[in-house]
């Protein structure tokens, strides 16, 4: 007979965090609670008090990082950074980034994305397009969808000279509603990007997952809160089924994936949206997708890349790092045999 010695350690009741991290969660569970309206609107201006913003600095930080904000239209600007490699005119990947919040929140001025956005640009080393897509409810679906394709084709064209140089490759990347986006956008210029990074996509669908009924009192997996947002973003009447919402189905009904970029998708042991986000990479591997990488990160709460000291940030900058590395090399080695 096994000891209790020789027994596996129980699970824990709750996901390792540092303190920090539960008194910012905890306010921001009041806030969206008040904030998101029964009549399906949302209160900006309650929203505007607590969202922290950064302006742009064109004088780098510690890690040397730059930033500027560019306009792409009347309703569409991105906030470039710059790592010090780029001073150098060393042709670096360009990284077009789509923020979080359940398509209803959040800018690229939020100060947790400014300051995730650095510390992507730095580790990689890339030059991050941070896009202030519009937000959900009072620009439903596909604006940003749109927006983004707008700006993935601004930075292509050269990012209206923004550029210090032609970027080595060129990748969509984003995380939860960003990383929706993210998805979307590279599905609709598939050979124009060489990766697509994926932190943690917001996906859905009306039958529930495993992990959405067993999560469902971890952060940021209320289901109530989860269905307002879906309303929110989807065209009046749809349901989470829509193809925008359920998108490992969308995939596995047909269409062009064989060409669709390598793709990583970065899981967490504690997001209540894993099993979909699990889902979504097996079905672009059955689908015929070059490269369809899932990464688990087991003791990681949804969003847990927002908090600087969170144990399993820095592993996830690794990994993301290796793989953008990894495929702008291939990427610029298949252009050159290509010009030969």
């Amino acid at each position: 007979m096994a000891s209790s010695l020789d027994l596996p350690p129980p699970a824990p009741a709750k996901p390792p965090l540092p303190w920090r991290a539960r008194l910012l969660l905890g306010a921001v569970s009041v806030l969206h609670s008040a904030a998101l309206r029964a009549d399906g609107t949302a209160n900006r201006l309650l929203l505007s008090l607590f969202d922290r913003t950064v302006p742009p600095s064109l004088t780098p930080d510690a890690a040397g990082v730059s930033s500027s904000d560019h306009a792409v239209s009347d309703h569409l600007r991105v906030r470039l950074f710059f790592p010090a490699a780029a001073d150098g005119g060393t042709q670096l990947p360009v990284v077009v980034y789509f923020h979080g919040g359940g398509f209803v929140f959040h800018s690229v001025a939020t100060a947790q994305f400014d300051a995730l956005c650095r510390r992507l640009a730095a580790s990689i080393p890339a030059v991050v397009a941070s896009v202030d897509y519009r937000l959900a409810p009072e620009h439903r679906f596909p604006a940003a969808y749109d927006d983004g394709e707008a700006a993935l084709r601004w930075i292509l064209a050269g990012g209206g000279g923004a550029l210090p140089c032609p970027p080595a490759a060129v990748f969509v990347a984003g995380d939860s509603a960003g990383g929706n986006v993210a998805h979307h956008v590279a599905a609709r210029l598939q050979r124009s990007v060489a990766g697509l990074v994926l932190l943690q996509p917001f996906f859905g669908g009306e039958a529930p997952t495993a992990s959405e009924l067993r999560l469902r009192d971890a952060p940021f997996g209320a289901p109530e809160r989860v269905a307002w947002l879906w309303r929110a973003f989807l065209p009046p009447g749809a349901t989470r089924d829509h193809e925008a919402a359920n998108v490992p189905v969308a995939i596995r009904r047909g269409g062009e994936w064989r060409a669709f970029p390598p793709t990583l998708v970065c899981v967490g042991g504690w997001d209540v949206h894993q099993d979909r986000q699990r889902a979504y990479a097996d079905a672009l591997r059955a689908a015929g997708a070059e490269e369809a990488t899932v990464v688990e990160f087991r003791d990681a709460i949804h969003a847990f890349y927002v908090f600087e000291d969170h144990a399993d940030g820095e592993r996830m900058l690794r990994d993301v790092a290796e793989f953008v590395n990894r495929r702008a090399a291939e990427h610029l080695k298949c252009a050159r045999s290509a010009s030969e």
